[in-house]
Protein backbone atom coordinates (compact mmCIF):
# COMPACT_ATOMS: atom_id res chain seq x y z
CA UNK A 1 0.00 0.00 0.00
CA UNK A 2 2.51 2.48 0.98
CA UNK A 3 4.51 1.40 -2.50
CA UNK A 4 1.33 2.57 -4.41
CA UNK A 5 0.67 5.61 -2.73
CA UNK A 6 4.26 6.62 -2.93
CA UNK A 7 4.55 6.04 -6.96
CA UNK A 8 0.93 8.21 -6.94
CA UNK A 9 2.51 10.54 -5.10
CA UNK A 10 5.77 10.48 -7.49
CA UNK A 11 3.36 10.79 -10.42
CA UNK A 12 1.21 13.88 -9.00
CA UNK A 13 4.61 15.68 -8.39
CA UNK A 14 6.05 15.02 -12.18
CA UNK A 15 2.41 15.93 -13.30
CA UNK A 16 2.96 19.49 -11.26
CA UNK A 17 6.73 19.43 -12.45
CA UNK A 18 5.60 19.09 -16.34
CA UNK A 19 2.56 21.73 -16.19
CA UNK A 20 4.97 23.84 -14.12
CA UNK A 21 7.67 23.70 -16.75
CA UNK A 22 5.02 24.48 -19.29
CA UNK A 23 3.50 27.47 -17.40
CA UNK A 24 7.04 29.35 -17.47
CA UNK A 25 7.44 28.51 -21.15
CA UNK A 26 4.60 30.17 -22.10
CA UNK A 27 5.60 32.91 -19.68
CA UNK A 28 8.71 33.64 -21.42
CA UNK A 29 7.01 33.00 -24.59
CA UNK A 30 4.64 36.30 -24.31
CA UNK A 31 6.90 37.97 -23.05
CA UNK A 32 9.16 37.81 -25.77
CA UNK A 33 6.70 38.69 -27.97
CA UNK A 34 5.02 41.49 -25.61
CA UNK A 35 9.28 43.12 -25.91
CA UNK A 36 9.27 42.96 -29.46
CA UNK A 37 7.20 46.21 -30.74
CA UNK A 38 6.62 44.63 -33.96
CA UNK A 39 5.22 41.69 -32.53
CA UNK A 40 3.05 43.26 -30.11
CA UNK A 41 1.13 45.00 -32.42
CA UNK A 42 0.70 42.20 -34.56
CA UNK A 43 -0.51 40.03 -31.33
CA UNK A 44 -3.19 42.33 -30.36
CA UNK A 45 -4.37 42.60 -34.08
CA UNK A 46 -4.50 39.18 -34.45
CA UNK A 47 -6.08 38.46 -30.75
CA UNK A 48 -8.59 41.37 -32.35
CA UNK A 49 -10.18 38.91 -35.22
CA UNK A 50 -10.07 36.15 -32.81
CA UNK A 51 -12.26 37.68 -30.52
CA UNK A 52 -14.03 39.29 -33.23
CA UNK A 53 -14.69 35.94 -35.00
CA UNK A 54 -15.65 33.98 -32.04
CA UNK A 55 -17.96 35.82 -29.67
CA UNK A 56 -18.54 38.49 -32.73
CA UNK A 57 -20.72 36.36 -33.87
CA UNK A 58 -22.15 35.81 -30.33
CA UNK A 59 -23.46 39.18 -29.63
CA UNK A 60 -24.07 40.21 -33.27
CA UNK A 61 -27.40 38.93 -35.25
CA UNK A 62 -27.24 37.60 -38.65
CA UNK A 63 -28.22 40.52 -41.09
CA UNK A 64 -31.43 40.30 -42.58
CA UNK A 65 -32.75 42.13 -46.09
CA UNK A 66 -34.79 45.45 -45.99
CA UNK A 67 -35.07 47.18 -48.68
CA UNK A 68 -36.08 50.31 -47.51
CA UNK A 69 -32.74 50.64 -46.02
CA UNK A 70 -30.67 49.65 -49.28
CA UNK A 71 -27.24 51.58 -49.94
CA UNK A 72 -27.32 53.45 -46.90
CA UNK A 73 -24.51 55.60 -46.08
CA UNK A 74 -23.13 55.05 -42.22
CA UNK A 75 -25.63 56.44 -39.23
CA UNK A 76 -26.08 55.90 -36.22
CA UNK A 77 -28.21 52.71 -36.39
CA UNK A 78 -25.91 51.45 -39.27
CA UNK A 79 -22.37 52.20 -38.42
CA UNK A 80 -20.93 51.01 -41.77
CA UNK A 81 -24.20 51.58 -43.83
CA UNK A 82 -25.89 48.80 -45.54
CA UNK A 83 -25.56 46.46 -48.51
CA UNK A 84 -27.67 46.39 -52.25
CA UNK A 85 -30.37 44.56 -50.11
CA UNK A 86 -30.59 46.75 -46.83
CA UNK A 87 -28.19 44.74 -44.60
CA UNK A 88 -25.93 45.69 -42.16
CA UNK A 89 -22.60 46.29 -43.32
CA UNK A 90 -20.82 46.13 -39.69
CA UNK A 91 -23.04 42.63 -39.04
CA UNK A 92 -22.04 40.55 -42.47
CA UNK A 93 -18.55 41.69 -41.66
CA UNK A 94 -18.93 40.95 -38.01
CA UNK A 95 -20.55 37.22 -38.41
CA UNK A 96 -18.23 36.15 -41.96
CA UNK A 97 -15.01 37.09 -40.18
CA UNK A 98 -15.79 33.56 -38.24
CA UNK A 99 -16.04 31.37 -41.67
CA UNK A 100 -13.16 33.44 -42.92
CA UNK A 101 -10.23 32.43 -39.92
CA UNK A 102 -12.31 29.23 -39.98
CA UNK A 103 -11.57 28.46 -43.65
CA UNK A 104 -7.68 30.05 -43.69
CA UNK A 105 -7.13 27.48 -40.33
CA UNK A 106 -8.53 23.95 -41.83
CA UNK A 107 -6.43 25.08 -45.31
CA UNK A 108 -2.94 26.00 -42.61
CA UNK A 109 -4.11 22.77 -40.59
CA UNK A 110 -4.16 20.43 -42.86
CA UNK A 111 -1.75 21.84 -44.91
CA UNK A 112 0.55 21.49 -42.08
CA UNK A 113 -0.25 18.12 -41.34
CA UNK A 114 0.35 16.97 -45.14
CA UNK A 115 4.00 18.87 -44.93
CA UNK A 116 5.16 17.12 -41.81
CA UNK A 117 4.09 13.49 -42.90
CA UNK A 118 5.94 14.03 -46.42
CA UNK A 119 9.07 15.76 -44.99
CA UNK A 120 9.46 13.86 -42.10
CA UNK A 121 8.71 10.55 -43.42
CA UNK A 122 11.40 11.39 -46.42
CA UNK A 123 13.88 12.78 -44.62
CA UNK A 124 14.23 10.66 -42.16
CA UNK A 125 13.96 6.95 -43.91
CA UNK A 126 15.59 7.88 -47.32
CA UNK A 127 16.16 5.70 -49.61
CA UNK A 128 13.12 4.73 -52.27
CA UNK A 129 10.96 6.38 -49.88
CA UNK A 130 12.74 9.85 -50.31
CA UNK A 131 12.41 9.34 -53.97
CA UNK A 132 8.96 8.91 -54.43
CA UNK A 133 7.52 10.99 -51.86
CA UNK A 134 9.78 14.28 -53.40
CA UNK A 135 8.76 13.10 -56.99
CA UNK A 136 5.37 13.37 -55.59
CA UNK A 137 5.91 16.72 -53.95
CA UNK A 138 8.17 17.93 -57.23
CA UNK A 139 5.05 16.90 -59.11
CA UNK A 140 2.25 18.81 -56.97
CA UNK A 141 5.37 22.27 -57.44
CA UNK A 142 5.71 22.33 -61.05
CA UNK A 143 1.76 22.68 -61.38
CA UNK A 144 -0.08 26.20 -60.63
CA UNK A 145 -1.77 25.66 -57.27
CA UNK A 146 -4.40 28.81 -58.19
CA UNK A 147 -5.91 27.37 -61.10
CA UNK A 148 -5.74 24.19 -60.02
CA UNK A 149 -7.28 25.40 -56.78
CA UNK A 150 -9.94 26.55 -58.88
CA UNK A 151 -10.69 23.85 -60.76
CA UNK A 152 -11.28 21.67 -57.30
CA UNK A 153 -13.25 23.80 -56.08
CA UNK A 154 -16.06 23.58 -59.23
CA UNK A 155 -15.42 19.62 -59.12
CA UNK A 156 -15.73 19.65 -55.05
CA UNK A 157 -19.11 20.51 -54.08
CA UNK A 158 -17.95 22.84 -51.15
CA UNK A 159 -20.70 23.70 -48.53
CA UNK A 160 -18.67 23.88 -45.35
CA UNK A 161 -15.92 25.52 -43.65
CA UNK A 162 -13.72 22.25 -43.34
CA UNK A 163 -14.18 20.83 -47.36
CA UNK A 164 -13.05 24.54 -48.17
CA UNK A 165 -10.02 24.55 -46.05
CA UNK A 166 -9.07 20.75 -47.00
CA UNK A 167 -9.65 22.17 -51.12
CA UNK A 168 -6.92 24.93 -50.53
CA UNK A 169 -4.78 22.82 -48.49
CA UNK A 170 -4.34 20.41 -51.26
CA UNK A 171 -1.62 22.30 -53.61
CA UNK A 172 -0.26 24.19 -50.81
CA UNK A 173 2.02 22.58 -48.85
CA UNK A 174 4.26 20.82 -51.26
CA UNK A 175 6.79 23.83 -50.82
CA UNK A 176 6.85 23.33 -46.74
CA UNK A 177 7.19 19.53 -47.61
CA UNK A 178 10.48 20.20 -48.79
CA UNK A 179 11.58 22.36 -46.41
CA UNK A 180 10.71 20.48 -43.98
CA UNK A 181 12.57 17.62 -45.47
CA UNK A 182 15.77 19.40 -45.25
CA UNK A 183 15.39 20.54 -41.67
CA UNK A 184 15.07 16.83 -40.88
CA UNK A 185 18.31 15.66 -42.87
CA UNK A 186 20.40 18.18 -41.01
CA UNK A 187 18.99 16.76 -37.24
CA UNK A 188 18.88 13.18 -38.49
CA UNK A 189 22.63 12.85 -38.37
CA UNK A 190 22.58 14.84 -34.89
CA UNK A 191 24.18 12.59 -31.99
CA UNK A 192 20.56 12.30 -29.99
CA UNK A 193 19.03 11.28 -33.13
CA UNK A 194 22.10 8.49 -33.20
CA UNK A 195 21.56 7.51 -29.78
CA UNK A 196 17.93 7.23 -29.95
CA UNK A 197 18.43 4.79 -32.96
CA UNK A 198 21.01 3.10 -31.35
CA UNK A 199 18.84 2.13 -28.27
CA UNK A 200 15.83 0.88 -30.47
CA UNK A 201 13.73 3.57 -30.19
CA UNK A 202 11.28 3.48 -32.65
CA UNK A 203 11.01 6.14 -35.94
CA UNK A 204 7.52 7.28 -34.40
CA UNK A 205 9.40 8.32 -30.90
CA UNK A 206 12.19 9.61 -32.88
CA UNK A 207 9.65 11.43 -34.93
CA UNK A 208 7.59 12.83 -31.96
CA UNK A 209 10.30 13.74 -29.54
CA UNK A 210 13.23 14.28 -31.21
CA UNK A 211 12.56 16.13 -34.61
CA UNK A 212 9.05 17.73 -33.84
CA UNK A 213 10.16 19.54 -31.16
CA UNK A 214 13.05 21.47 -32.92
CA UNK A 215 11.12 22.29 -35.98
CA UNK A 216 8.45 23.54 -33.59
CA UNK A 217 9.22 27.47 -34.69
CA UNK A 218 9.82 26.62 -38.15
CA UNK A 219 6.36 25.04 -38.61
CA UNK A 220 4.43 27.63 -36.41
CA UNK A 221 5.81 30.70 -38.57
CA UNK A 222 4.16 28.70 -42.07
CA UNK A 223 1.41 27.91 -40.38
CA UNK A 224 0.67 31.81 -40.24
CA UNK A 225 2.02 32.27 -43.53
CA UNK A 226 -0.10 29.81 -44.98
CA UNK A 227 -3.08 30.92 -43.33
CA UNK A 228 -2.19 34.55 -44.91
CA UNK A 229 -2.16 32.85 -48.36
CA UNK A 230 -5.09 30.62 -47.48
CA UNK A 231 -7.72 33.68 -46.74
CA UNK A 232 -6.57 35.50 -50.35
CA UNK A 233 -7.33 32.42 -52.42
CA UNK A 234 -10.32 31.36 -50.65
CA UNK A 235 -11.71 35.24 -51.31
CA UNK A 236 -10.43 35.23 -54.75
CA UNK A 237 -13.00 32.11 -55.78
CA UNK A 238 -15.09 34.02 -54.01
CA UNK A 239 -14.95 37.04 -55.74
CA UNK A 240 -14.73 34.62 -58.67
CA UNK A 241 -18.24 32.92 -57.64
CA UNK A 242 -16.07 29.03 -57.67
CA UNK A 243 -17.41 28.92 -54.28
CA UNK A 244 -20.56 30.74 -53.17
CA UNK A 245 -21.42 28.51 -49.64
CA UNK A 246 -21.55 31.34 -47.39
CA UNK A 247 -23.42 34.59 -47.81
CA UNK A 248 -21.44 36.41 -44.99
CA UNK A 249 -17.77 35.81 -45.77
CA UNK A 250 -15.60 38.61 -46.65
CA UNK A 251 -14.72 36.81 -50.25
CA UNK A 252 -18.80 36.73 -50.71
CA UNK A 253 -19.30 40.81 -50.08
CA UNK A 254 -16.84 41.79 -52.44
CA UNK A 255 -18.16 39.42 -54.95
CA UNK A 256 -21.34 40.76 -54.46
CA UNK A 257 -20.90 44.11 -54.03
CA UNK A 258 -19.23 43.66 -57.34
CA UNK A 259 -21.87 41.50 -59.01
CA UNK A 260 -25.15 43.62 -57.87
CA UNK A 261 -22.94 46.83 -59.48
CA UNK A 262 -23.77 48.46 -55.96
CA UNK A 263 -20.91 50.91 -56.94
CA UNK A 264 -22.92 51.99 -60.04
CA UNK A 265 -25.63 53.39 -57.95
CA UNK A 266 -23.16 55.94 -56.12
CA UNK A 267 -22.79 57.45 -52.26
CA UNK A 268 -21.32 56.36 -49.68
CA UNK A 269 -22.83 53.77 -48.85
CA UNK A 270 -21.99 50.80 -51.44
CA UNK A 271 -18.48 52.28 -51.31
CA UNK A 272 -17.93 51.33 -47.93
CA UNK A 273 -19.88 47.99 -48.79
CA UNK A 274 -16.62 47.04 -51.09
CA UNK A 275 -13.96 48.68 -48.66
CA UNK A 276 -14.45 46.95 -45.32
CA UNK A 277 -13.65 43.42 -46.14
CA UNK A 278 -10.93 44.43 -47.64
CA UNK A 279 -10.09 46.71 -45.45
CA UNK A 280 -10.09 43.72 -43.01
CA UNK A 281 -8.05 41.34 -45.19
CA UNK A 282 -5.29 43.52 -45.23
CA UNK A 283 -5.31 44.30 -42.02
CA UNK A 284 -5.62 40.68 -40.82
CA UNK A 285 -2.34 40.23 -43.33
CA UNK A 286 -0.43 42.95 -41.32
CA UNK A 287 -1.32 41.79 -37.72
CA UNK A 288 0.61 37.92 -39.04
CA UNK A 289 3.35 39.53 -40.68
CA UNK A 290 3.80 41.41 -37.26
CA UNK A 291 3.39 38.40 -35.48
CA UNK A 292 5.43 36.49 -37.39
CA UNK A 293 8.34 38.96 -36.72
CA UNK A 294 9.38 37.63 -33.20
CA UNK A 295 7.85 34.18 -33.28
CA UNK A 296 10.95 32.16 -34.05
CA UNK A 297 13.00 34.00 -30.78
CA UNK A 298 9.30 33.32 -28.60
CA UNK A 299 10.19 29.37 -29.79
CA UNK A 300 13.60 28.88 -29.80
CA UNK A 301 15.21 29.35 -25.97
CA UNK A 302 18.62 29.31 -28.30
CA UNK A 303 17.86 32.83 -30.28
CA UNK A 304 16.94 34.26 -26.81
CA UNK A 305 20.48 33.78 -25.21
Amino acid sequence: MNNIMGTNHKSKLSAYAREGTFLNWLKEFFQVIWKNKMSRVGFIILVFFLALSIIGPMVVKNPTSNYLDRLQGPCAIHLLGTDYAGRDILSQFVVGSRSVLLVAFYAALFSIIIACGMGITSGLIGGKTDEILMMITNIVLTMPSFPVTMVLSMIIDVNNNILFGLVLSLWSWAGLAKAIRSQVLVLRNKDFIESSRIMGISNFNIIVKDIIPNITSFIAINFIAIMKGAIITSVGLMVLGLVPFEGNHWGMMIQMAMSQSAVAYGGVGPIVYFLTPIVGIVLFQVGCYLFANGLDEAMNPRLRK
